[in-house]
């Protein structure tokens, strides 16, 4: 298909309004599926090394517990 002129190829024969809302339609759903997935990604990223970080923290205070001899039964420090 050739067009005369760029006013020619914008009208798209008289379909251009057709044609280019269509095209930026699909522009604004492909980047809205982009920006859902750069913050699904960062969300994922914050709430997994928070995660991490409650672990580690987990780990650490058992270990200064089990150390420290807390009294829980389970680890021989019952007095006896």
């Amino acid at each position: 298909m050739s067009f005369a002129s760029l006013s020619d190829f914008l009208a798209m024969g008289g379909h251009g309004l057709y044609v280019w809302l269509s095209y930026g339609a699909t522009g604004l759903v492909v980047l809205a599926n982009v920006m859902a997935l750069r913050i699904s990604r960062g969300r994922f990223l914050r709430e997994s090394r928070a995660l991490e970080r409650r672990a580690a923290a987990g780990v650490e205070s058992a270990r200064a517990e089990k150390a420290a001899g807390s009294g829980d039964p389970g680890t021989g420090s019952s007095g006896f």
